[in-house]
């Protein structure tokens, strides 16, 4: 069965970038623009992995991962969150909130696949 990894991030440059990245893997690879979204695209991909923005409209990152891992049903999925430089001021927040990892922005293809690996096992699509 095949990796599902979901992205919420507000930016679809980023969103894309992910999708590409995954795109020689056997992984299906899930998009949302936000949390609130987030938390219906985990209830229709049911995620092995979620790579979460910190800076979002409508809900941001903090508060998505505060609710995940408030929830029995969702707070084991790991979570993999993507700050930008400017969201150094969030970073103990974020430890303390219980991301799984972080990955700061800009990131290559290939430090994103090194963190996804550290959580998951990636085949290469056939």
């Amino acid at each position: 069965m095949a990796v599902t990894i979901l992205t919420i991030d507000d930016s679809k440059p980023l969103r894309i970038f992910v999708e590409r990245t995954l795109s020689a893997f056997d992984c299906e690879a899930n998009e949302s623009n936000n949390g609130f979204n987030g938390f219906f695209a985990i209830e229709r991909a049911r995620p092995d992995l979620i790579l979460l923005d910190v800076v979002m409209p409508v809900m941001g990152g903090l508060e998505m991962l505060e609710r995940l891992k408030a929830s029995p049903e969702l707070k084991a999925i790991p979570v993999i969150m993507l700050p930008s430089p400017g969201d150094h001021a969030y970073m103990e927040e974020i430890k303390t909130l219980g991301a799984d990892d972080f990955l700061m922005k800009p990131f290559t293809a290939e430090a994103l696949l090194e963190k996804i690996r550290s959580f998951v096992t990636l085949k290469a699509r056939k």
